[in-house]
């Protein structure tokens, strides 16, 4: 009998080397934390289904600890109000995500899979509660176990085919794969999953290689639109002081002034970019209308992410989390579209417990007089002069399929995708670098460009096979703006056709294992 601390440390360990092969560590090696989670659960013993459940959690609090670890940031912005929470968050954040790793280790146990199928029962299950964790309340998939891959790489392009849901199982299925080596085996099944799980990999490297084979890393067109991504590194600690609207707002209109060998036809500015309600800065009578109006040029356009209000007939104010398309007319600008962010941040934009939360202490982090209301359900958004779009604002990257609901409301394909973010609430930490290599795999799924931008870094142009443009990104920290044509959009993908559909036959294929496994028991 295995010493239970021992298995227990098994499983830690290998959540934490799980969570390393993720920016900013980039160490592959670490996926073979998914072999030492699947040997830690692998026990000769009767112990009860909550020792495995158990195990399967303490894998989820490495993973989670290590890699939202930044959830910390933003409650130090304002310490006075939030700083207590910090500590709480990241309990609550990675304990709470925990529980679906401790659901998928107890049914695992229970399904008591036998021989070399117990690696695709392994995958199933886990990948199972992956998908799980991005749906249920409000769904949080940030750091998908198949997300771990660098995206624009050779492996990541299978996303095309799968969705990140679908490269998370065969991610888990192949790293899994070794813990075979240290079970109670036959020589014959261990070097056949083996050569099986090499042939697997083989082949996610080969097709990432002939997907990107040819492929040029800058493929736009002629006549592809010129877009400027303004970066004006405001620190989240400074953004809300009074005293600073005017700075801030002078930082963003020079930069999009800047003088520039071709002009832009779209400047875009990153979630929130200004300290005010936008309804407030636009009214008549403001210092900053004519000023924005100044800001760009005729027939410009500006894609600017900002805070709108909303009166109801009952007379109440609503909040939202906007993009907003301004367009320059001859001596004034015209509101071409507007997007309203439509799955919000849970306690970092509204509070899931309502008044029950706030008589706790507990507070939202936005700096309205309320909490912002969720928008409508996705749509591209078409403003004029500018090709269809489809708005993801910040915490809306995060889920594989939102642009291709969007595109199926509509029955229109957007030309690209748009993420505005304010990674300025996560600071010089490992957050900005992780979400920019999740917002990327959106491109690589649907096959459509994304343009960043945020407000401290990282802004980037990103082709359809999620590569950075060479040239076209501002790193943390960095003051300046990125000038590039749009990259071209592809085909449709396989993913933007099927969805999910060939993750569900991965699931199937899982299930079906487990009942081989149970039929033909070694």
């Amino acid at each position: 009998m295995r010493s239970a601390w021992l298995l227990r440390l098994w499983a830690l360990l290998g959540g934490l080397g799980a969570a390393l092969a993720h920016p900013p560590f980039g160490l592959l090696p670490g996926l073979l934390g998914y072999a030492l989670i699947l040997r830690a659960l692998e026990v000769d013993d009767d112990r009860p289904l909550r020792s495995a459940f158990f195990r399967g959690w303490l894998a989820g609090l490495g993973y989670f600890g290590l890699s939202t670890w930044w959830i910390v940031e933003p409650f130090l912005v304002d310490v006075k109000a939030h700083g207590w929470m910090a500590p709480f968050a990241l309990v609550a954040m990675a304990g709470g995500l925990a529980l679906f790793w401790g659901a998928a280790g107890l049914l695992y146990r229970a399904m008591k899979p036998e021989g070399a199928w117990k690696v695709l029962v392994f995958a199933g299950v886990f990948a199972a509660f992956e998908w799980l964790r991005g749906h249920v309340l409000t769904g949080f998939p940030w750091n998908l176990p198949g997300e771990a891959w660098r995206a624009g790489g050779l492996p990541s392009q299978a996303a095309a085919l799968v969705g990140a849901y679908g490269l998370s199982w065969i991610t888990l299925a192949l790293a899994a794969t070794p813990a075979l080596v240290a079970l109670k085996l036959g020589r014959g099944a261990r070097i056949a999953a083996l050569a099986l799980a090499g042939i697997g990999l083989a082949a996610l490297y080969g097709y990432g290689w002939s997907r990107l084979e040819g492929a040029p890393t800058s493929n736009a067109r002629a006549d592809a639109p010129r877009i400027r991504v303004v970066q004006a590194d405001i620190d989240q600690k400074d953004k809300w002081k009074p005293e600073n609207l005017r700075l801030i707002f002078e930082a963003y209109s020079g930069l999009s002034r800047r003088p520039a060998a071709a002009a832009p036809d779209i400047v875009v500015w990153p979630e929130g970019a200004l300290p005010a309600v936008i309804d407030d800065l636009i009214a008549p009578g403001s210092v900053y209308g004519p000023l924005l109006v100044d800001t760009l040029q005729n027939g410009q356009t500006l894609l600017m992410g900002a805070n709108r209000a909303e009166v109801t007939p009952a007379g109440e104010a609503r909040y939202f989390n906007s993009l907003v398309a301004f367009r320059r007319e001859g001596g004034g600008l015209r509101v071409t579209g507007v997007y309203d962010k439509h799955r919000l941040v849970p306690f970092g934009e509204y509070l899931p417990l309502g008044e029950a939360a706030t008589k706790l202490g507990i507070r939202s982090l936005v700096h309205m007089p309320e909490d912002f209301t969720a928008g409508s359900p996705p749509r591209p958004l078409a403003p004029a002069g500018t090709p269809a779009l489809q708005p993801l604002i910040c915490y809306e990257a995060l889920f594989p399929g939102f642009t291709r609901a969007g595109a199926q409301r509509d029955a229109v394909r957007p030309a690209w995708i748009l993420n505005i973010s304010n990674d300025a609430w996560f600071g010089r930490t490992s957050g900005p670098l992780q979400h920019l290599n999740i917002a990327s795999y959106r491109a690589i799924e649907e096959g459509l460009p994304i343009v960043r931008s945020t407000p401290t870094g990282v802004s980037a142009v990103i082709d359809a096979y999620g590569r950075i443009v060479p040239g076209a990104s501002l790193g943390l920290g960095e003051f300046g703006v990125l000038d590039a044509p749009l990259p071209a959009a592809l085909p449709p993908t396989p993913f933007h056709r099927w969805g999910d559909g060939p993750f569900a036959v991965m699931l199937a294929l899982s299930a079906l294992a487990w009942i081989m496994s149970r039929v033909h028991r070694p």
